[in-house]
């Protein structure tokens, strides 16, 4: 069952791409937005994470912490995240149990064993206040996440 807006996110413990552990919990007083890509290593999902990089000073600005997310193990993340020169944006590792956190959020493809390509925004209160997912294929417009982060200031 896929979450909806004004849904309470559920909490996860989830470890980084530098083996550091993360909780929306360990988030008080912040907005959070959790970039699911599918795989590391793709082109699409590469420009993705990217994004968030480069955007931290406005997603800062915004009172948010970006964190990418998707089912592959730290090992894998943490050679795509220096191979893409990524310092301080948080690459999370839903891989066990597998997909436990894109399954929580209704955006698990079982058949295919990856999360959707998706970016939900969670308000400071835990609510879910935005959700969107796009086709695999397609690279979001980090621009419409940060202006709809300028709504709930």
């Amino acid at each position: 069952m896929k979450i909806k807006i004004g849904d309470t996110a559920k909490d996860f413990r989830l470890k980084d791409h530098q083996d550091r552990e993360v909780t929306l919990k360990g988030l008080p007083g912040k907005k959070v937005l959790l970039s699911f890509h599918p795989l590391a290593w793709t082109r699409v999902c590469a420009e993705q994470m990217k994004s968030l990089e480069t955007n931290l000073k406005k997603f800062s600005e915004l009172n948010t912490v970006p964190l990418g997310i998707s089912v592959d193990p730290g090992p894998s993340k943490k050679a795509w995240a220096s191979e893409l020169g990524i310092e301080k944006t948080s690459f999370l590792c839903d891989f066990w149990p597998h997909g436990q956190v894109a399954s929580d959020f209704g955006i698990f493809i079982e058949e295919k064993g990856i999360s959707e390509r998706a970016n939900i925004i969670i308000d400071e209160k835990g609510k879910v206040v935005f959700m969107k997912i796009y086709p695999i294929s397609e690279l979001p417009d980090i621009e419409e996440i940060i202006e709809e982060l300028g709504k709930y200031k």
